[in-house]
């Protein structure tokens, strides 16, 4: 008798994620978490130019900042959140467990939130900081020769420079965790679909304006094609680029495109 083979199991392709906000007030979370992001990276290496990069994020973080009071529309939106899945307590089927954990979270940022006073200001007036933001505004503004005080701390021991950074940064940290939450909430509140965009183009109408937050489009690692993807609170469209050749301009592709597709409406 021949030996029984095992069923080949193929694994799935990876895949790159792209994401389109279809409301501003996600649009600046999602720039928020970048710079975040980019900042703790930053923040890992011990060499002055990584140190750099987390002070350069951090200034562009508190940029973003100055732009309206972030910290109450991150306190509504974990507020919304909150009653939303309130709402799910007595549903049949849901994890009560999960669920309840989960809203003892958003209360904790709320709280975090609410007890940590003015986040930005400490750092807007450190006379540190405010030196290389002024200098930051002009290329190459933050060289040896116009910022010493700088280049000394740059070059001071990595334990000190760390300290320091992790300090800064910390001072944020209650909004970082805030914003992750939000996210991952946003992410994770609906499942994704396999769509074709025919000739490389796909349109989709919204049946209930404004219910969609977040466009997420999955492609396959390594297609020869990416999203453009444009949307607002009534409809959103995605086209599929190629772009062979850096030097030219992109193009649609005239294929037909498998994607996944999640429209993320809590």
């Amino acid at each position: 008798m021949a030996a029984m083979q095992e069923p080949v199991i193929k694994a799935l392709p990876a895949q790159v994620c792209y994401e389109q906000p279809l409301h501003e007030r996600i649009r600046t979370f999602l720039r928020l978490e970048f710079l975040f992001n980019q900042a703790r990276d930053a923040l890992e290496g011990e060499s002055a130019w990584d140190n750099r990069a987390a002070i350069e994020r951090l200034i562009e973080i508190l940029a973003l900042l100055g732009r309206g009071d972030l910290r109450t529309e991150v306190i509504k939106e974990l507020e919304r959140h909150g009653a939303m899945l309130n709402r799910l307590v007595s549903n049949p089927g849901v994890d009560e467990g999960r669920l309840i954990a989960l809203l003892g979270e958003i209360d904790a940022r709320i709280g975090a939130l609410h007890g940590a006073g003015s986040l930005t200001q400490p750092l807007r007036e450190h006379e540190f900081l405010n030196t290389i933001r002024h200098r930051s505004t002009i290329p190459g503004g933050t060289c040896d020769f116009d910022l010493p005080a700088y280049h000394f701390w740059l070059n001071s021991p990595e334990a000190r420079r760390r300290a320091d950074l992790e300090n800064w940064l910390g001072t944020l940290e209650p909004l970082r965790r805030a914003l992750r939450l939000i996210l991952n909430l946003i992410r994770n509140s609906a499942a994704p679909t396999g769509e074709v965009a025919g000739g490389g183009m796909f349109l989709r109408t919204l049946d209930t304006p404004g219910q969609c937050h977040l466009v997420r489009v999955m492609v396959d690692e390594g297609a020869p094609w990416y999203p453009e993807i444009s949307g607002s609170k009534h409809r959103f469209t995605i086209r599929f680029l190629e772009h062979p050749d850096l030097n030219g301009r992109p193009a649609q592709t005239r294929d037909d495109v498998p994607f996944r597709l999640t429209c993320c409406v809590f």
